[in-house]
């Protein structure tokens, strides 16, 4: 099959030239594009990607054709490569607005709110990302030109939430009398507002040249900090599958929390009870069933379709509460609610933490989109790419922070869909862009998953995020393993998984109890990197890499086995014996 729709002219903002055409053109092409069969369907196999790989069924090995970045394609192709774009994204958008709020403890309308604004904020700054933007009389760009789509983060997530409970345990979150935490919106208003100021760092950072950034956090650097970032999600993920990771986690024998979500929550059960454990089984083996058997678009959004399994089983079994549905808005928009800022200090180090991590994933993320992309990998423009995917990624952290997100950077799951759709187009990035926005726009949506069971979610977040601690891995395999690296390794591994498994291990160490406020936040930020394994892990990492000198032996020197060393010995001591046993045969023998 041929792609029929192919148009080799550059079209992007950047560095590679934009062709003028005149408005009576582009309003023939725009209206040849959906007025006929060629511009609304063209002849692309739509069969493809809805046909389930059944074991019964007959394996057609298919190459249909490549759209590249700037390609015309058909409308109804775009629209339907941009939808399974936005269902790969959505599961990723909605869980940390869902776990952030319920650290913080906030109520449900303001949970709804905070997975619209998600949803409708990464479709606007997915367009900054798509678009590419040269900045005025500079060599400096915003924005990849790529299907560069913008979800929120997961690294935020365990710094967001050891940080409310220190925000409880030190009375900056109220609780009630029995020491129940009561809704904090001053706390997630204190966590917007500080990463807004820790997202200048990554800024500066993009006017760093790509080269310099990548010698100074090179894959043995950011492998172990996002495996750690995933390895710390997991314990969240897997107290949801148990029934939810409040309070009902510790199982009191009274109060409004002896049962999960609480009491008075529809079928609610103990923490730990069967039917979550089963609801939560129930979602993971449906994502792996998918992949197994699903069509490619389904294989795309398997996350999605386990997690509707899950949703349908739960709502039969009477899991679900409509009030919060009923009671929500029909339409939703970013503002409507809004939270108090103010710069919380103990968070400043563990988001520029955050924020150097980002960069590092971005640069990754943007160089695996060129390479599905069919796009050169190195080159100047590549590097433009480079510098302006971590600027936008900078910039929209800060607008996500005034616009009361948390920070928001470049997903990595669409490269996948790139590779199985054999669809770079951009025009596709900005149809996820508009299917996103119609999703957080309709606030019923939103307020749907946020009434979905923890059993449920629980189930679908761990797969997500030992996700995020296989991407960790995939980097760290890039490394050569030699002598010097797996000491990086360990000795960053050692105290990241000390931290993650035991987080409370820095709680006790300063004991000041003064009235000075600046240094008991001072010592409050300490706590918070230092129980943060995949931050230990980085810094770690970070100053063992540049402080040790490579090894001439690491890169000269094959590593020999004692298998290489002891064969040549044990073949010459063979010989030696069989030359007596000759000799003996010849001399007569001395008595």
């Amino acid at each position: 099959m041929t792609n029929n729709f192919k148009d080799d002219s550059p079209d992007t903002i950047g560095p590679e030239t934009t062709p003028k055409r005149s408005l009576s053109e582009k309003g023939r092409r725009l209206i040849k594009a959906f007025t006929t069969k060629e511009g609304l369907i063209g002849d692309y196999d739509y069969g493809f990607l809805f046909k389930p790989q059944l074991p019964f069924m007959k394996k057609v090995r298919r190459a249909g054709p490549f759209f590249g970045l700037n390609d015309r394609m058909p409308v109804f192709l775009a629209l339907l490569l941009g939808f399974q774009h936005a269902l790969a994204m959505l599961a990723g958008i909605i869980t940390p607005p869902i776990i952030l709020s319920g650290s913080a403890n906030l109520i449900q309308a303001d949970q709804q709110y905070l997975v619209s604004a998600c949803l409708i904020m990464s479709g606007i700054l997915s367009m900054i990302q798509i678009s590419r933007f040269h900045i005025w009389k500079s060599p400096y760009y915003v924005g990849t030109g790529l299907i560069s789509v913008v979800g929120t983060s997961f690294a935020t997530i365990p710094v967001a939430t050891g940080a409310f409970s220190q925000m409880y345990a030190t009375g900056f979150c109220p609780s009630d009398a029995d020491g129940n935490p009561l809704p904090c919106p001053d706390g997630y208003g204190a966590l917007i507002a500080t990463s807004c100021v820790c997202a200048l760092l990554e800024i500066l950072m993009s006017f760093t040249p790509p080269k310099t950034l990548k010698k100074i956090f090179p894959p043995i650097v950011t492998g172990p900090t996002v495996m750690l970032i995933g390895v710390s999600l997991i314990t969240s993920g897997f107290q949801d599958w148990a029934g939810g990771s409040g309070s009902c986690s510790s199982r009191p024998e009274s109060g409004i929390y002896r049962l999960c979500p609480t009491i008075d929550a529809p079928h609610a059960l103990p923490w730990g009870s069967a039917e979550f454990i089963g609801l939560g089984f129930l979602v993971f083996v449906s994502i792996i069933l998918t992949e197994r058997f699903g069509s490619p678009i389904m294989k795309s959004c398997a996350v999605v379709i386990g997690l509707l399994v899950g949703c349908i089983v739960a709502a039969a079994c009477g899991y679900f509460d409509r009030s919060g549905i009923d009671a929500a808005p029909v339409a939703n928009f970013i503002w409507v609610r809004t939270f108090k800022l103010k710069v919380y200090g103990p968070l400043v180090l563990p988001l520029l933490t955050v924020y150097i991590v980002l960069a590092m994933e971005a640069i990754g993320d943007i160089t695996a989109s060129c390479d599905v992309s069919r796009l050169q990998v190195d080159g100047a423009t590549f590097n433009s790419r480079i510098q302006g995917g971590v600027l936008a990624d900078g910039l929209n952290g800060l607008i996500a922070g005034l616009c009361t997100l948390t920070p928001m950077s470049v997903f990595a799951q669409n490269n996948g869909v790139i590779a199985l759709t054999r669809c770079a187009n951009r025009k596709a990035g900005y149809a996820a862009c508009f299917w996103l926005l119609v999703m957080g726009i309709f606030s019923k949506f939103a307020a749907a998953l946020v009434a979905i069971p923890s059993a449920v979610l629980g189930g679908m977040t761990t797969f997500l995020f030992a996700s995020v601690a296989t991407s960790g891995l995939r980097i760290i395999s890039t490394v050569p393993f030699s002598r010097r690296n797996r000491f990086i390794l360990a000795a960053s591994f050692a105290p990241g998984f000390g931290a993650t498994l035991v987080p409370t291990w820095f709680s006790y160490v300063f004991t000041y109890s003064g009235s000075n406020q600046a240094l008991e936040g001072f010592f409050n930020a300490i706590v918070l990197v230092m129980e943060q394994g995949f931050a230990i892990a980085a810094f770690v990492a970070l100053i063992l890499n540049l402080i040790l000198p490579e090894e001439m032996e690491d890169e000269e020197i094959p590593e020999l086995t004692a298998n290489t060393i002891d064969a040549p010995a044990d073949e010459e001591e063979w010989r030696h014996i069989r030359r007596e046993d000759e000799s003996e045969k010849i001399s007569p023998t001395k008595n």
